[in-house]
């Protein structure tokens, strides 16, 4: 069967826009439409500039006084805000069907803001035994994700299992068979990996922690 004849411009416009549309053309090609002609010609400064960029993924930004390696972190840094919000939705209950009151809603929202700014510093100064690149220049040359190691030789980890390595640690509560109404507290003793990840926080594990006397 054939087709109709299409006639005016804005219905060959309106045909020409869909297949532009759905092929993803348009930048490629110089289209002239008129009442009853429609006539294209290949755009070679268009389809330049898109082959000097094929198999590269381009992060532009407005703002000329960021460095190029700045402007490439602060894209990268977007996922962390991306799993922000995803554990603050879902793991943390903070959906309307949650949280009701206004007092309540500021309250959560304010703990769980305050929650990732921790974490964000502790990433930062964590970063040496991470995954994360905490050296650019240095993780071009020999990635600890390829490595799966420290610069030190130890397992390299991620926030979450770093966390749960130094949750072993604990603070006892020994009590003496011939002083039961004294109580001692006992540290555990921490491991090179979690000393180090204690020295890059500043915290010292070692607290005096009195004897406290019960009855």
């Amino acid at each position: 069967m054939r087709r109709k004849r299409l006639a005016g411009a804005a219905a060959i416009g309106r045909r020409v826009g869909e297949q532009v549309n759905c092929y993803k053309v348009c930048n490629y090609f110089a289209i002239q439409i008129t009442a009853d002609r429609l006539v294209f010609e290949r755009n070679p400064d268009s389809i330049a500039a898109e082959a000097r960029l094929d198999g590269l993924y381009a992060i532009r930004t407005s703002l000329p006084e960021l460095a190029a390696e700045a402007a490439v972190e602060a894209y990268k840094s977007l996922s962390g805000v991306e799993r922000a919000f995803r554990t603050s939705k879902e793991h943390l209950r903070i959906r309307p069907i949650h949280v009701y009151s206004e007092n309540h809603v500021r309250g959560h929202v304010f703990l769980c803001m305050l929650a990732y700014h921790v974490e964000w510093h502790m990433r930062r100064w964590l970063a040496p035994i991470l995954f994360q690149d905490d050296d650019p220049a240095a993780a071009r040359a020999r990635s600890k994700a390829a490595t799966k190691t420290t610069a030190e030789g130890w397992p390299a980890h991620s926030f979450q299992t770093l966390l749960g390595d130094l949750a072993t640690l604990a603070l006892n509560q020994v009590v003496l068979p011939t002083e039961h109404q004294t109580a001692i507290a006992v540290s555990t003793q921490p491991t090179p990996l979690q000393r180090q990840a204690f020295d890059l926080l500043g915290v010292d594990p070692k607290q005096t922690v009195p004897i406290t006397a019960t009855g």
